[in-house]
């Protein structure tokens, strides 16, 4: 099963502990966590079940190609990490 990981950062607005879920793909995967944690869909798509602009997802060290659907493909031993860019100075 494909493991679902969040950034620290994330972490320290809502409970998101990394987690192995089923799924063929990163929606899939995603579809899964937001199951069992409505809330943090929110934190990782906008209005239009979109991923957000800050937001970015890897596959393994490879950013998904598909940032709208989040058809990209997963394994069972893959790692789908989801981060969230900072920014400011």
């Amino acid at each position: 099963m494909p493991r679902v990981a969040f950034t620290p950062n994330l972490q320290r607005h809502i409970s998101c502990p990394p987690q192995d879920v089923g799924g063929a793909t990163v929606r899939a995967a995603l579809d899964t966590v937001f199951a069992g944690n409505p809330r943090l869909r929110s934190y990782i798509l906008d209005d239009q079940d979109r991923l957000r602009q800050h937001i970015y997802i890897f596959i393994n060290n490879d950013r998904i190609a598909d940032r709208e659907g989040l058809s990209d493909t997963v394994g069972a031993q893959d790692e789908i990490y989801v981060m969230q860019a900072l920014t400011g100075g």
